[in-house]
């Protein structure tokens, strides 16, 4: 549905998941991607995931960095534990534990040659830049985690991420980053799930046609794709 209701293309399809029982694909939403990832065998991480959370929510939040290997120092020196290194020549990815961050998993990666935006980014294949389309879909403008205390959440994430929190006074809890921002959502869930995202787009209207036809919005408006909650933004 990503391609038929937002107007992304496939850039890429990782024959290295395969080694933790996953298959892969990936959109880029401008210089940014929305990957999905499906267990091909029992007994994998993203299969309990989904297990326990009846098919929804999001399963990480990736974050493209200088330096990962220094966040992962900082990460360590405030008890945050390493859940899985990944390091081939020209790419490193520090994923962090669950239990730590407050339950929604988080990685920090870098590619080499990849300072540019437009630049190299080795999990999206070598020709990622081909696949953009904007002409319906324009650009991921944030990521939602749901969490039983947005303030204390969004204030350890501000922690490890070394970026402030804005919005407390207004109640609204976000941390912005260099492309889109993070968004934390009060709820009754115990634990804290990237349960959606938004999308700016050319034309709200003609997106909801879109997933209406798939039967895929919900009673409040929004799209439900792959499990998690989408949001629209129209363009100005």
């Amino acid at each position: 549905m990503f391609k038929d209701v937002f107007g992304l293309e496939e850039c890429y399809r990782d024959p290295n998941v395969a080694r933790y029982g996953l298959e892969n694909v990936l959109f880029p939403v401008g210089t940014d991607f929305i990957e999905i990832v499906s267990p091909t065998r029992p007994g994998t991480a993203v299969g309990r995931f989904l297990e326990r959370h009846g098919s929804r929510h999001g399963y990480m939040i990736i974050m493209d960095c200088d330096a990962p290997r220094e966040r992962q120092k900082h990460c360590e020196r405030l008890g945050v534990r390493t859940a899985s290194l990944i390091e081939h020549a020209d790419y490193v990815g520090v994923q962090l534990h669950p239990k730590d961050t407050g339950g929604a998993m988080l990685e920090f990666n870098c590619t080499s040659d990849g300072e540019d935006p437009m630049g190299a980014y080795a999990p999206a294949g070598p020709q990622w830049q081909t696949a953009i389309r904007q002409d319906v879909t324009q650009r991921l403008v944030a990521a939602e985690i749901e969490c039983p205390d947005p303030a204390a959440f969004s204030k350890r994430w501000a922690e490890i991420v070394q970026k402030p929190v804005s919005g407390q006074a207004e109640g609204h809890f976000r941390i912005a980053l260099d492309s889109g921002e993070i968004r934390f959502l009060s709820s009754a869930n115990h634990q804290a799930v990237l349960s959606g995202i938004e999308l700016r787009v050319t034309n709200r209207e003609q997106v909801l046609l879109r997933a209406r036809h798939l039967n895929c919005v919900d009673g409040e408006g929004f799209i439900n794709a792959s499990g998690i909650r989408v949001r629209l933004a129209e363009a100005a």
